[in-house]
């Protein structure tokens, strides 16, 4: 185990490829289906997916737009030119024996990610993002001398995003990872699902006592925030471990053994002209107008730091906001209610019921956010009823439940679940003089200047109503009948 004295001598250096799945219907080149995920292997293939003899590629539009939008929400133009490029290795699930990418001139270039690390805001600069299709899967039963290859992702249009190597910790690593994550899906690029591979993260870990960069690691496919802080943890300690015996680390290729959490070698790293890049001759260069560039730009939703931004005015907790921020439909309900002028405080009420009763509920049930029904409309309805008094804090609650389960309106679930308040003075006067003649010693104690008893009286004044009674109205009635 290395000591901290040891690892302070050290500098962690990490930089990261994530490569981002776009949402288009149809493949990066053929007319086939991109959402592989139901599908059975080999199904949603094409003769140029295969690379069959004088099969000849045809771009998706579609991509270019989305990797436009990519390129705005790293905060940069895309670049008017660039081109596509042969990259040549050889590997079961790569039939065309190259991959179609983006080499020397990219579509994007320059940008930056901002994350915050213990308050602070850290900028990790983009060098490129470039297109590219993807290669399919190879499969290894269990048991069996044999491989299996499944084209279904073969052609599936990505966007690679390489940052700078300007992370120092596992922490900055998940921080920039979950930003980016965020970045993509706000911008409507991917749907990022984990899970399902539309993100995958590949991290470049080196370790140098010297202000050169040492010789690097890529742990490749990573999905999941975790597994990106936890290798570049693993990679940290183990290259230090290396160093410190007399060892060298060597650039290669590792995969991460979720289980174990450590990494391990997989192949020596090819430098880039070992793939003997050439210019694509079957694709002409992408030329974008600036029409078509400003375009895309005026469609723009709003981004995660806008968001932080317009929530500020609800004074929310930091946990809040973050909930908020990473459960998308949440935090796109409450930035359009503020940005359509909504009461503040009505809106708090809200972001407050989804982070705390929605969210809770989603955490009993296999109940997705994006499966709820988030009507803004009746959402606002029911937070003025509760600012009305017309229905308590619990009644709010059970309404809100069964409000985003069938989408019925606040007033026609508060009637059937008898959650209504009455404030009706009359109604609540006669259960108080009922409550009051009841309970004789806490009126004592009322008059006698002893406030927990009115706390008591109140709460049988709702036990005997149901708990339709305005808690307000029936304490000052209390005191009224009283004669405080």
């Amino acid at each position: 185990m290395i000591n901290k004295h040891i690892l302070e001598k050290y500098t962690t250096t990490v930089g990261i490829e994530c490569h981002v799945q776009l949402k288009s219907k149809t493949k990066l080149f053929s007319a086939v289906g991109n959402d592989a995920r139901n599908a059975e292997p080999n199904t949603l293939i094409s003769h140029i997916d295969m690379g069959m003899p004088g099969a000849l590629p045809v771009l998706n539009e579609r991509a270019i737009e989305l990797a436009m939008k990519a390129a705005f929400a790293l905060g940069v133009s895309p670049q008017k030119f660039s081109k596509f490029d042969r990259k040549h290795y050889f590997y079961p699930d790569l039939p065309k024996g190259y991959q179609i990418t983006q080499f020397d001139e990219p579509i994007v270039i320059g940008g930056h990610v901002d994350i915050s690390i213990d308050g602070k805001t850290k900028r990790v600069n983009i060098t490129r993002a470039h297109l590219e299709e993807d290669a399919g899967k190879s499969t290894h039963p269990a048991g069996k001398d044999y491989s299996l290859v499944d084209l279904n992702r073969a052609g599936t249009p990505l966007l690679e995003i390489v940052s700078e190597p300007e992370m120092h910790s596992g922490q900055e690593a998940k921080a920039y990872a979950k930003e980016l994550y965020l970045l993509m899906r706000y911008a409507d690029v991917s749907d990022a699902n984990l899970f399902y591979g539309n993100m995958r993260f590949d991290v470049n870990v080196s370790v140098s006592k010297s202000n050169k960069l040492g010789t690097r690691s890529e742990t490749k496919n990573l999905n999941s925030f975790k597994s990106v802080e936890k290798a570049v943890d693993f990679e940290t300690m183990r290259q230090i471990e290396l160093l410190e015996t007399g060892g060298k680390v060597a650039q290669e290729t590792r995969g991460w053994d979720d289980a174990k959490q450590k990494t391990f070698s997989q192949r020596s790293k090819e430098d880039s002209h070992d793939y003997r890049y050439f210019p694509e001759p079957d694709l002409p260069p992408v030329e974008l107008t600036d029409v078509a560039i400003e375009g895309i730009k005026s469609i723009m939703p709003p981004l995660p730091a806008e968001l932080r931004s317009a929530f500020s005015v609800l004074v929310l907790d930091e946990s809040s906001v973050n909930t908020l921020i990473d459960e998308m439909p949440a935090g796109k309900l409450i930035y359009d209610l503020l940005d359509t002028g909504c009461d503040s405080q009505l809106v708090k009420r809200i972001a407050n019921w989804l982070v705390s009763d929605v969210q809770a509920q989603l955490s009993e049930s296999d109940t997705e956010w994006e499966d709820l029904k988030l009507d803004a409309e009746k959402l606002v309805e029911l937070a003025q009823l509760t600012a009305d008094k017309k229905v308590s804090s619990t009644g709010a609650k059970i309404i809100l439940l069964e409000l985003i389960k069938s989408g019925k309106p606040p007033l026609e679930i508060a009637k059937q679940k008898n959650v209504l308040q009455v404030s009706d003075e009359g109604e609540i006067s006669k259960i108080v003089k009922q409550v009051l003649n009841d309970n004789p010693q806490a009126a004592t104690d009322v008059k006698n200047g002893e406030q927990k008893a009115i706390g008591y009286l109140v709460g049988q004044v709702m036990k005997v109503s149901q708990g339709k009674a305005n808690p307000s109205l029936a304490q000052e009635l209390i005191k009224k009948l009283i004669k405080l």
